[in-house]
């Protein structure tokens, strides 16, 4: 009875911990949105207050429509982050399950092999990254990005897949294998359906530094055919005189895809997050 109410205790704390955190990250978002219905003067009079009849402006979001090709920004983004999360989680869970799954001499190092790129940020290799892409003429294409938001992701793919696949049951897998099953069969039908708290979060943690990201756009595909929303929002912010309203504006847009993945796997996300804290 201790226990479980220990545990209840938990995890209860761990949830109103997480709202708290949510209010405070998302309070910098709100602040976002309401400046982007506001006029030029109302962004600086009064930031942190709500359009009103007066204060109430579109021009960010007209500015946005007219200059610049927006629409083909988010369909870069959007093409860039889907493919990198699916290679990630594809290539992560595969890497996961056999270092979970297989025991072979080099295990732990391999392991450790695949987790440095947590500690070893990508961006100290961009001159090298950049002459790869250069020598291979895939500077200003999408792939470039797909392949270094791919590398960049992976790491950590692995890192937190492998301890939840170390959680799936070796009865279950040996069942299929009896049934006939092949690992192919036990790894997708098996395997990845009782991890799927995992590869939401995983999901998540990968899109957020993919959608937000300006260095790689801007050193790897920064032609207008290539460009992301977030390099995209540049446009507005110059030298001497910046845009305020269509900087808000832009950046706006840019959070909807984010906000909705979020609420979409938020009970997954908080199920990953929390698993191993109420045991």
């Amino acid at each position: 009875m201790a226990k479980a109410r220990t545990s209840l205790l938990r995890s209860g704390f761990v949830h109103v911990a997480l709202i708290i955190y949510t209010v405070i990250a998302l309070f910098p978002v709100f602040l976002t949105v309401i400046n982007s219905f506001k006029d030029r003067a109302s962004i600086f009079r009064n930031p942190l207050g709500l359009p009103d009849a007066k204060s109430f402006s579109l021009v960010g979001y007209e500015s946005v429509l007219k200059q610049g090709d927006f629409t083909l920004y988010f369909q870069n983004s959007l093409i860039v982050t889907s493919v990198s999360i699916f290679f990630v989680l594809l290539f992560g869970a595969m890497a996961a399950f056999a270092l979970s799954e297989y025991r072979f001499r080099g295990n732990s190092l391999m392991g450790l092999y695949l987790a440095l790129g947590i500690m070893i940020p990508i961006r100290l290799g961009t001159v090298a990254i950049l002459q790869g892409m250069v020598a291979t003429g895939l500077v200003n294409t999408l792939t470039a990005l797909i392949l270094v938001y791919t590398a960049q992701g992976l790491p950590l793919a692995v890192f937190i897949l492998t301890e939840f696949m170390r959680t799936v049951s070796d009865d279950l897998k040996n069942a299929g294998r009896i049934d006939g099953l092949t690992e192919y069969s036990i790894f997708f039908r098996l395997v990845l359906p009782l991890v799927k708290p995992a590869m939401a979060t995983v999901a998540v943690f990968t899109m957020i530094p993919i959608w937000n990201d300006l260095w790689f756009p801007l050193i790897l595909a920064p032609s207008d055919a290539t460009k992301t929303v977030t390099l995209g929002s540049q446009v507005f912010i110059g030298q001497f005189v910046t845009n305020w309203n269509a900087v808000l504006a832009a950046l706006t847009l840019a959070i909807l895809p984010v906000l909705v993945l979020y609420f979409l796997f938020s009970r997954q996300l908080i199920r990953g997050i929390t698993s191993g804290a109420v045991k």
